[in-house]
Order: C-alpha cells, then structure tokens, then sequence
C-alpha cells in the first residue's frame, strides 16, 4: 500500500509564493516520475510539472519561470515551489507519483488527496 500525503497549500495574495509538499509512505514500491496537477471546478485535472527519478523536469507553459519541482528520493518526497503567485493559479493541487510494485514490478499511479491554493488579487 502506498500512501500520499500531500501539505502546504493555502490562501495567499497574488505576488505571493507557496511550497507545496508530497510525501509518499509505504513498502514495497520503488517510484519512478512524480508530479504535480491542478483542477478547478468544471475543468479537467491539467498538468503542472514533473520530475523524474533521475532529476528531468517538465513544466506546463503557464507555470515556466515561476514554479519550480524538486524531490528528495531518500524521503520520497516531491516539493512545488510557487513563486509570483496569480490569482489563475487558484485550483485545487495534486500529487501524483508512478510507481513500480516490488517484486511484481506492475506499475501504477498513485493520486494525493488534493490541496487547495487560493491566491487573492
């Protein structure tokens, strides 16, 4: 079983910055990329940024230059660095982590439960 859970959203004004934290817990697992995806009401989950285990990072267009996605492999752990926060970047935020399952290596992806960043004009 592997768990996510993800901290650090919140209301912010607009300028502002925000780090977003995903912790995945469990055993038998060895994860592979790890992101973050946003969704707002009556929109479909769209992608923010990536990272793979061997550090390559992709970025959604909107967010270039303003976000930025790091992990700590040895905690399993992927951070979201938001800086000059917009208000069109209110939306609900997911991790999300691609994983292999030991010793079977089946692999799966494994949703957070979503935190809400709200950023005020």
């Amino acid at each position: 079983q592997v768990q996510l859970l993800e901290s650090g959203g919140g209301l912010v004004q607009a300028g502002g910055s925000l780090r977003l934290s995903c912790a995945a817990s469990g055993s038998g697992f060895s994860i592979t990329v790890m992101g973050w995806y946003r969704q707002t009401p009556g929109m479909q989950r769209e992608l923010v940024a990536t990272i793979t285990s061997g550090g390559y990072t992709n970025y959604a267009d909107s967010v270039k230059g303003r976000f930025t996605i790091s992990r700590d492999n040895a905690k399993n752990t992927v951070y979201l660095q938001m800086n000059s926060l917009k208000p069109e970047d209110t939306a609900v935020y997911y991790c999300n982590v691609g994983l292999f399952i030991v010793p079977t290596m089946a692999f799966m992806t494994n949703w957070g439960q979503g935190t809400q960043v709200t950023v005020s004009s």
